[in-house]
């Protein structure tokens, strides 16, 4: 099991699904947490399940598509806690729609969320990391900003937009001793993949060579390895997490 002792993990949209799998999975290995969601009470219940006496744990109910709250929140965080060691930006949402019934308010949503929220948050903690010489920085990308998906084109968009924008984040801060990587998960078991009609998941089910579908805890076990010392020499690089589906 890895030890990050002493350091913290901010993770966004971790009140469910995979951001909260992934804030169990540092929470058992002692990394303080900082969870930020837009659901309170989730967060809330988050936050009693996964505190213990070896961690200090920060939740912020916040739009991170608001930049002067966000500013509020990178504020308040530089006071509380002595650094800021892992950026994981997994908040996203789904609009799903073909093209010629996807509403514009339907793309600005998904794009906000998904790659502004990015954006605005990798910018307002590297900077803590640039002045730091270190950090790790892992994006959730998704298997569809790579293969795209008939109905998805905001979210196919948004998440090669989160590839294409590691990729030269890894560039930019590689030589403040900053990685960047993406995980890219294909069809994990979330209220999100829940909510696609049964005839699409069983299409592609079939097509999984390892014939399942992941859980967040794969993906979660994957963000670790890239936030550990073990990755020192990984930048820039999108590891998929989707049982085989996409091979390139």
């Amino acid at each position: 099991m890895y030890d990050f002792f002493g350091k913290t993990a901010i993770i966004t949209g971790s009140a469910q699904g995979i951001g909260k799998a992934i804030a169990k999975k540092f929470s058992e290995c002692n990394c303080n947490l900082v969870l930020i969601d837009v659901n309170k009470e989730k967060l809330d219940l988050t936050v009693k399940e996964l505190s213990h006496e070896k961690i200090k744990i920060k939740a912020y109910k916040v739009d991170i598509t608001d930049e002067s709250k966000l500013d509020i929140v990178v504020n308040d965080i530089k006071t509380q806690l002595p650094s800021i060691d892992i950026l994981v930006n997994n908040a996203g949402v789904t609009r799903d729609a073909l093209l010629l019934r996807m509403s514009e308010q339907d793309w600005d949503d998904v794009m906000n969320v998904n790659l502004k929220g990015t954006f605005l948050c990798t910018k307002k903690f590297a900077k803590i990391m640039i002045k730091q010489r270190s950090g790790k920085i892992i994006n959730i990308a998704s298997i569809i900003g790579q293969i795209g998906n008939a109905g998805q084109a905001n979210y196919a968009a948004s998440k090669a937009g989160i590839i294409a924008f590691t990729k030269s984040i890894a560039k930019e801060l590689a030589s403040r001793n900053i990685n960047v990587n993406a995980v890219a998960p294909g069809f994990i078991k979330t209220e999100m993949t829940d909510r696609l009609p049964t005839e699409i998941v069983e299409r592609y089910k079939a097509k999984i060579p390892l014939n399942r579908f992941g859980n967040p805890e794969d993906v979660a076990e994957i963000v670790l390895f890239l936030a550990s010392e073990q990755a020192n020499y990984i930048t820039g690089e999108t590891i998929n997490a989707d049982g085989g589906l996409v091979m390139r």
